[in-house]
């Protein structure tokens, strides 16, 4: 009896991943077909042991357009300041407009990104 119990739950694990199998083929097909403007899901892919690349900022100055200097922070126990570490780096606000000057006060905490080769945030003014 244990064998044969033991067996059908394998048969049923095999199932499963075979219709995960196939629902992510059809969600493949699915984005073939539409595009991907459609979708309003985001991910991020990490390997084993990795972490996202993000950090506490304060805005320091605005540098030019949507570009600021920003400097990182820790983040202390409540009801404390936070601390600044670090360097002076530039961030670009992907909330405000490319061509315009950004309007974001100094002393602004937001988190930021590192993507690709820039450091990113979103801060809507």
């Amino acid at each position: 009896m244990y064998e044969f119990e033991n067996r059908s739950k394998k048969e049923v694990k095999a199932m499963s991943n075979g219709a995960d199998i196939v629902n992510s083929q059809e969600m493949l097909a699915r984005l073939y077909r539409q595009g991907s403007q459609e979708t309003s899901e985001t991910s991020v892919v990490t390997s084993p042991g990795a972490r996202a690349a993000a950090w506490t900022v304060k805005v320091k100055s605005n540098s030019s357009y949507n570009v600021y200097n920003v400097r990182a922070v820790v983040i202390d126990e409540p009801g404390t300041i936070p601390s600044e570490i670090g360097q002076e780096m530039q961030a670009v606000n992907l909330a405000e407009d490319f061509l315009e000057e950004g309007q974001l006060p100094a002393g602004t905490y937001v988190a930021m990104f590192r993507v690709g080769e820039k450091y990113v945030f979103y801060a809507p003014v």
